[in-house]
């Protein structure tokens, strides 16, 4: 049986690599080692591609996406459907799942690089449900976090 990935799974999902960088790309600055958007970009993938390299953050990433479809179905338990389609503030998991894949990948900095994300939902975050949201910036803010410390020792 050949292997499931997870980039496959996301863009079954409309959540593209291409849409992920963009997205990561709008909170950009300059930096040493990725001074221009084009090296950003550049070692955003490369990063990217590592990080996505991991079964166990495929499997958050993957935990984020089965949660995402139960709350669409209405069958998530102890939730109301308008407390998942309204992302209130009760509903914190969301949260703890974009806190641990950001943790996971980048350390410290990436929960630094998660909250930034989170708060100005660039491009495909503003587009997506209460989970994919946060797990998918995690993923962003764990992966820039990397990208702008290793950009330096490189």
């Amino acid at each position: 049986m050949a292997k499931k990935d997870i980039m496959d799974v996301l863009k079954s999902m409309g959540i593209t690599e291409d849409r992920i960088v963009s997205a990561a790309l709008d909170l950009y600055f300059p930096h040493p080692g990725v001074e221009t958007r084009e090296q950003a970009e550049a070692k955003f993938r490369s990063e990217m591609d590592l990080a996505l390299s991991d079964p166990n953050l495929a499997l958050l990433i993957y935990a984020g996406v089965l949660l995402e479809a139960e709350g669409a179905k209405c069958s998530l338990p102890n939730l109301e459907q308008s407390d998942y389609e309204n992302d209130l503030t009760c509903l914190i998991a969301d949260e703890v799942l974009g806190l641990a894949i950001a943790k996971y990948i980048g350390g410290y900095k990436g929960l630094f690089d998660y909250v930034r994300y989170d708060k100005a939902k660039p491009g495909i975050l503003s587009t997506l449900g209460p989970f994919m949201d946060d797990v998918v910036a995690g993923l962003i803010g764990g992966i820039s976090a990397n990208m702008y410390t290793r950009a330096v020792s490189d």
